[in-house]
């Protein structure tokens, strides 16, 4: 740490409480901690223990476990897991002398507000990790066993959770501490499985004189293809596929490619198709498309009214698809579902399965469409693939398919859900949310490597994760602080004699 680093750190968090969690926060902010390179904050983290006499473990997937003894009179209570990630997303605006992957974040405090200057603040999942170490670094706090499980390569895919080693785990309840909601007790997520649908289409030489365009979908708001699937905003592939389809009844031409999305796990914002057509009918294609457009633009004009789709002049590095393979490419991307399925029984308003077309991409050949289907009940996935499956067996095509992990079922009898409700009434004389979210978290793949884990969630406000401008919110990060000491002496607590 740099001179100047040290005094922005201690101008930034000069008065904060609780004063333990920020010098940890602070300190993290000073360790290069990417993901798959989390090697100088397992360091970090390996020494604090050793300094304190705590037992630390390791996976081959560089996860860690460390045993935090119980305080005097708690030894009896049951384990309790406390987890957190260990990498960040590190993300920096390109003129920004700052860099979190080589441990350089400046700390702006902004108000009531933490932020950044220039890069991700790594309060994701920072939060977790600080509060972790500071509740063990405090001997005053009450707590039974303790198992603070930190995680590697969060951010890329669960990847650590899904390779740990489920021995590692002793605790019967486990407090995931990812939520990003304050005021929210999580209880639920999606579980997900990625499917390709592979579909080899014939080509042939183009017709003499044909001309070469290019047609692409944009403008749409895209976002999260789980949190944000419920919106009913535009997905670039299924748009550009629409009015490409459409325009076909009116005039023929040919598919040279067709590619679109960036990430499985966002919806679509752009895609483009490079078509050939005869010269003759070029301005009748154009006609026909912006036809379609207009119905297009009209069915998203409240939820997405941004999106269009428009015509250059391409260029063809290989023969087109046969008008055959063109329909039947078009007809798999309309066959493909998208969007949320099923609401869920538990939480008004909450999507419980979705579908969401993330990726084309065409390979010589080939088009693959790429989707990633979620749902918070295992049982509702099977359907979806079917349809899938349905799609690609209808244009001849495959199915590959790759479940990830299952969902995490609400448990509204959970006693890590009575828990949290009695420590939060106590502290802040209202009731909590409580809640599930349509997305993944790392509880669901560690429910699944232990069987019987009694799962919670919660997190202190943190906005615009993954970017430049991600900011936590000060008071509620006491306010999280306040409910992790409160749930583990909750828990531990020692039960009145009959």
């Amino acid at each position: 740490m740099t001179n100047a680093q040290g005094n922005g750190l201690q101008a930034a968090l000069t008065g904060l409480e609780p004063a333990g969690f920020w010098a940890r926060f602070g300190t993290l902010t000073t360790i290069a901690r990417p993901s798959r390179a989390e090697e100088p904050v397992i360091e970090h983290v390996r020494t604090w223990a050793a300094e304190r006499g705590f037992e630390l473990r390791q996976d081959a997937a560089r996860n860690l476990v460390i045993r935090v003894p119980a305080t005097p009179g708690r030894e009896d209570a049951p384990v309790v897991t406390l987890q957190g990630h260990l990498d960040m997303v590190c993300e920096r605006d390109p003129a920004s002398p700052n860099d979190p992957a080589e441990g350089r974040i400046a700390l702006v405090r902004d108000g009531e507000w933490l932020t950044a200057d220039g890069t991700t603040l790594g309060a994701d999942d920072g939060v977790a990790i600080a509060a972790m170490m500071a509740l063990a670094d405090d001997p005053s706090l009450p707590h039974g066993p303790l198992e603070l499980l930190m995680t590697v390569a969060e951010e890329v895919g669960l990847e650590g959770a899904n390779a740990l080693d489920g021995a590692l785990v002793t605790g019967s309840i486990l407090v995931n501490l990812d939520s990003e909601e304050d005021g929210r007790l999580t209880v639920g997520c999606a579980g997900s499985t990625d499917t390709w649908v592979r579909v080899e289409l014939e080509r042939a030489e183009a017709d003499a004189g044909a001309v070469v365009l290019a047609v692409t979908a944009g403008g749409g708001l895209g976002g999260h293809s789980g949190t944000n699937i419920h919106l009913g905003r535009s997905n670039a592939i299924k748009v550009l596929g629409r009015a490409l389809r459409e325009a076909s009844a009116a005039v023929p031409f040919r598919l040279v490619s067709l590619d679109g999305g960036k990430s499985r796990n966002a919806i679509p914002r752009d895609a483009t198709a490079v078509v050939s057509v005869a010269a003759g009918r070029e301005g009748d294609l154009r006609t026909a498309v912006e036809t379609a457009t207009t119905r297009i633009r009209d069915a998203y004009s409240k939820t997405d009214p941004g999106v269009n789709v428009t015509i250059a002049a391409g260029d063809a590095q290989t023969d087109p698809w046969t008008e055959a393979a063109t329909a039947t490419a078009l007809d798999a991307i309309a066959l493909v579902p998208t969007g949320p399925l099923a609401l869920s029984p538990d939480f008004e308003g909450l999507i419980e399965t979705s579908t969401s077309l993330g990726e084309a991409v065409t390979d010589g050949d080939r088009l693959t469409l790429h989707s990633l289907s979620r749902s918070s009940n295992d049982s509702a996935l099977p359907e979806v693939i079917g349809t899938l499956d349905a799609a690609a067996r209808s244009a001849g095509g495959t199915l590959e398919v790759k479940h990830n992990y299952g969902g995490w079922r609400p448990n509204l009898d959970s006693p890590a859900l009575a828990a949290a409700r009695t420590a939060y009434e106590r502290l802040f004389g209202e009731e909590p949310i409580v809640t599930a979210v349509h997305a993944g978290l790392e509880s669901a793949v560690i429910g699944d490597k232990v069987p019987g884990l009694d799962l919670i969630s919660f997190g202190p406000q943190i906005e615009a994760p993954h970017s430049p401008d991600e900011r936590v919110s000060i008071p509620t990060v006491e306010r999280f602080w306040k409910l992790t000491v409160a749930f583990v002496d909750e828990l531990s607590r020692p039960k009145a004699s009959a």
